[in-house]
């Protein structure tokens, strides 16, 4: 499936490019996973956020939390692997600053997906930028499945239905609802 995300970012770069977008911050883990082929242990919800950097010419790169990286990399088929820290010059807003840099141009984020924090700092860092809406691109992508994914979608299926049926055979009168 690696090289699956490596040919569907291919494609997502064709059209952010298309779409004159200079760069994409991914903040979404589906869409991380979607892409890169990882998802990380604790996520913005614990305010830790990882991020998937992607420009239309260049090689994309992940800011995650240093404690996750070796289970990152061992994941992900992406090969430029930055950590953020808790605490002190390395918190994940000053990298994400210096992978950005000073005047990025035409920012684009998933805007329905984006964390309060995340947006928050890019507020106060790009006051001056419009952030882009890139969720209507990597959509239309996501909506056309391979013959790949469909595969999975087969076997999640199949879990799914024999799941459904050993809870139903557990079910019988007088059994608690729990105990299925």
């Amino acid at each position: 499936m690696l090289e699956q995300a490596r040919i569907r970012t291919a494609l997502f770069q064709q059209r952010l490019k298309a779409a004159g977008i200079d760069i994409a911050v991914l903040s979404d883990e589906s869409s991380i996973a979607y892409l890169a082929g990882f998802w990380g242990y604790l996520s913005v919800e614990f305010g830790r956020p990882s991020f998937l950097i992607v420009r239309p010419d260049e090689a994309p790169v992940v800011l995650t939390p240093l404690m996750e990286s070796e289970m990152v990399s061992a994941m992900t088929w992406v090969e430029d692997i930055r950590t953020w820290e808790d605490a002190g010059a390395n918190r994940w807003e000053a990298v994400l600053g210096n992978i950005l840099g000073e005047k990025p141009g035409r920012l684009a984020v998933e805007r329905g997906t984006l964390p309060a924090l995340v947006r928050n700092w890019f507020d106060n860092a790009y006051p001056d930028i419009a952030l882009q809406d890139v969720s209507p691109l990597l959509g239309a992508m996501r909506m056309v499945k391979s013959p790949e994914e469909i595969l999975v979608m087969r076997q999640a299926g199949e879990i799914a239905g024999a799941m459904m049926a050993a809870a139903e055979a557990a079910l019988g009168e007088g059994v608690a609802e729990y105990e299925a």
